[in-house]
């Protein structure tokens, strides 16, 4: 991940795009919580827009993979398929994961 080239798609610098990172890392937790709280629900319309904040988190913040991942179990979750979400969401969770760890590092 190029923190400086993100940034600077944005028009900030390296710390203040570190500080939405680590902001969008503790809400996209929280939303993959809620996540997979749907999927044990058996909600797809609570799962989908769980996965429709993530995304537009994600593509705002330049973060592409993780936007397509999320747009994927959105799309899932509207037509009813919760089935694999567990599996895509502890993948987000562990690029989150690992996002927090390169902005420490």
């Amino acid at each position: 991940m190029d923190i400086k080239k993100l940034a600077e798609n944005l028009g900030l610098d390296e710390d203040e795009y570190v500080e939405l990172i680590e902001l969008f890392v503790e809400t996209g937790m929280s939303d993959l919580d809620k996540l997979l709280s749907a999927v044990k629900e058996k909600d797809p319309e609570k799962a989908a827009g769980a996965a429709h904040s993530i995304k537009g988190a994600a593509g705002n913040l330049g973060l592409m993979d993780l936007y397509e991942a999320a747009t994927e179990m959105e799309k899932d979750a509207r037509n009813g398929i919760l089935d694999g979400v567990a599996e895509s969401v502890q993948e987000i969770r562990t690029k989150l994961e690992q996002m927090i760890e390169h902005t420490r590092g």
